[in-house]
């Protein structure tokens, strides 16, 4: 699915039904002597107590997730058989195989992918402006609707995300590099 449809969704269709189940666990817990006050304050929550910057990093970590979890499901899977073999023979428990012998192995190969998320990620962000969120994106559309300098606020906007990803980038290479065995 793609981002903006994601954040849409978490935006607009999920939030308001947390909401209302939150009110409604609220009116649950407005019954009972014990809860009664806590009961109050979650039946008079509304949608706009939730804010929208919330929503945004909340689609964020749902749209990504999925990949995230697939990067590391690979990169665990990329480690031979005989790694976690060697490791149950030498007397170690399974948890103690994963986290001394497999675990380290395995974050080498995930860490270019992962950066390569963060980035993405990092660019994604900005669809957050749909929704108002006060963002780089943002700010520059409404800096640029109020002085007519679309041509200089849109190349700010781009240089800034332009260094913000290379930035990111480098990071990532240093760290690679610095990983036994890597670089």
């Amino acid at each position: 699915m793609p981002i903006l449809v994601i954040l849409l969704y978490v935006a607009f269709v999920a939030a308001p039904a947390v909401i209302s189940g939150i009110n409604g666990l609220g009116v649950m817990l407005q019954g009972t002597g014990f809860l009664a006050g806590v009961g109050d304050q979650l039946a008079r929550l509304t949608v706009r107590d939730f804010n929208f910057t919330a929503r945004a990093v909340l689609a964020l970590t749902i749209g990504y997730s999925a990949f995230i979890s697939e990067i590391f499901r690979a990169g665990i899977e990329s480690i031979g058989r005989g790694q976690m073999e060697a490791a149950r023979s030498l007397g170690m428990s399974y948890w103690q195989a994963m986290r001394y012998i497999v675990l380290p192995q395995a974050i080498r190969n995930v860490l270019p992918p992962l950066g390569n998320d963060f980035i993405a990620m990092l660019k994604d962000s900005s669809l957050g402006s749909v929704l108002g969120v006060q963002d780089i994106t943002q700010l520059g559309k409404v800096y640029s609707a109020s002085t007519f300098r679309v041509f200089e606020t849109y190349n700010v906007v781009a240089f800034l995300y332009l260094i913000m990803t290379i930035g990111l980038a480098l990071l990532m290479r240093q760290l690679e590099r610095r990983l036994p065995g890597r670089g």
